[in-house]
C-alpha cells in the first residue's frame, strides 16, 4: 500500500472514531431517557396501586383513611427522596470517577495516535529523502 493510501486510511479511521464518539454520546443520552421514563412509569403504577387499595377500604372510616393515606404518602415521599438523594450522591461519585478514568484513557489513546501520526509523518519524509538520495546516487 502506498504511503498516501496509508495516510488516507489513517484519516478515515480517525473520522470513524470521531463519528462513533458522537453516536455513543447520543445513544447514551437516549438510553438514559428511556430508563428515566421507565422509572417514572413504575413509580406511577406503584402509587396508583396503593391508592386503589386505600380506596377499597371501608367508607365508614373515610376520615381516618384519608389521614392515614396522607401520612403514608408523606412518609413514602420522604423515604423516596432520602433514598434517591443518597443513591444519586453515590451514583454521581462513581460515575464521575469512571468518566474521569475513561476520559484519561481516551486522551492517552488520542495522544498515542498523535505521536504515531507524527512518527508516520517523519517516516514518510525520511522515505522521500531516501528515495531522492537513491535517485541522485543513480544519476551520478
Amino acid at each position: 500500500m502506498k504511503l498516501s493510501e496509508q495516510l488516507a486510511s489513517l484519516s478515515a479511521r480517525a473520522k470513524t472514531a470521531e463519528d462513533s464518539l458522537a453516536a455513543a454520546e447520543k445513544e447514551a443520552h437516549e438510553q438514559l431517557a428511556k430508563h428515566q421514563q421507565k422509572a417514572r412509569d413504575d413509580a406511577k403504577l406503584a402509587v396508583e396501586k396503593v391508592d386503589q387499595e386505600l380506596k377499597k377500604a371501608s367508607d365508614t372510616a373515610e376520615k381516618s383513611w384519608g389521614a392515614l393515606r396522607a401520612k403514608i404518602a408523606a412518609d413514602l415521599n420522604a423515604l423516596k427522596a432520602d433514598i434517591a438523594h443518597h443513591k444519586h450522591e453515590h451514583d454521581v461519585k462513581r460515575a464521575k470517577d469512571r468518566a474521569d478514568r475513561l476520559e484519561w484513557e481516551a486522551g492517552f489513546a488520542i495522544d498515542y495516535a498523535i505521536a504515531s501520526i507524527e512518527q508516520a509523518k517523519l517516516a514518510v519524509l525520511d522515505a522521500i529523502d531516501g528515495r531522492v538520495a537513491a535517485d541522485e546516487a543513480a544519476q551520478s
